[in-house]
């Protein structure tokens, strides 16, 4: 069995090499970017938070910024690395706190019947052929007053996506077939993502017309990736934050040029 993740084709599309890095060599790196730690630590906050909601128990906003604090602590080290360097790694810190506090306020009492946080999904894409597509759920939901299901996904990144790139994102449209393919293809599910830097969420839907052609889509990539034989690099804004940066050879005669 073919096991793919939306994470592992995206980086194809970013950057064959980096693909090739990180799938094919498998190669390690202790190097990290100081934006992936705030994701990760305001998503296991939020994680925490619905567990315990869906326990029937609330925790203060105290609680939730002194979880917030002990998990920044624990996996903060002399590998992060920070790429803009007129912040600091409290400036980090504390845009979490913020995004925390801010979504905590204007979504207390957490009311809209969660049914998981970080839900696995499975797609069988391609019988014949193996290939499976897995993901997780930032959170499910399951609105009783419309009988739509939720995808909720958390962005902590600043910048806002144009209506163009909602339309067309694929990672959550994928999970969108999932829940039908769990819950029946009639049902509808909403695409909901929580731009935590502005306070504002975005909403989107997909036809089932829609997520065939996606389906098709991610074949067609997956096939495209299966048959690679060349992995060139693609020089751009993102090499910062690349984990590999350091040992690209094509980033390092390119770099004068950036």
């Amino acid at each position: 069995m073919k096991i793919y993740s939306y994470s592992k084709i995206n980086s194809f599309e970013q950057c064959p090499k980096k693909f090739k890095y990180k799938y094919i060599n498998k190669i390690k790196v202790l190097e990290k970017s100081v934006e992936s730690l705030l994701g990760f630590t305001v998503h296991s906050v939020l994680e925490y938070l619905y567990n315990e909601v869906k326990s029937k128990r609330i925790p203060e906003i105290g609680k939730i910024i002194t979880i917030y604090s002990e998990t920044w602590k624990e996996n903060y080290n002399e590998n992060i690395k920070i790429v803009k360097k007129e912040f600091t790694e409290r400036d980090y810190f504390n845009k979490g706190v913020e995004f925390l506090v801010n979504y905590y306020l204007k979504n207390h009492p957490f009311k809209d019947n969660t049914l998981e946080t970080e839900k696995k999904i499975e797609i069988l894409l391609d019988e014949s052929a193996n290939i499976k597509l897995i993901g997780f759920i930032d959170r499910l939901v399951h609105n009783l007053e419309t009988g739509e299901y939720e995808i909720h996904d958390y962005k902590t990144a600043n910048n806002l996506p144009t209506k163009e790139q909602v339309e067309n994102d694929k990672q959550l449209a994928l999970y969108a077939i999932a829940i039908k393919e769990l819950f029946g293809k009639e049902k509808e599910v909403a695409l909901i993502w929580h731009y935590l830097a502005h306070g504002i969420k975005i909403n989107s839907k997909r036809t089932n017309e829609q997520l065939g052609e996606l389906k098709k889509e991610i074949l067609f990539l997956i096939n495209k990736i299966e048959s690679a034989t060349n992995f060139p690099t693609y020089i751009s804004k993102l090499c910062d934050w690349c984990e590999y940066k350091n040992i690209c050879p094509a980033w390092k005669e390119n770099s004068n040029s950036l």
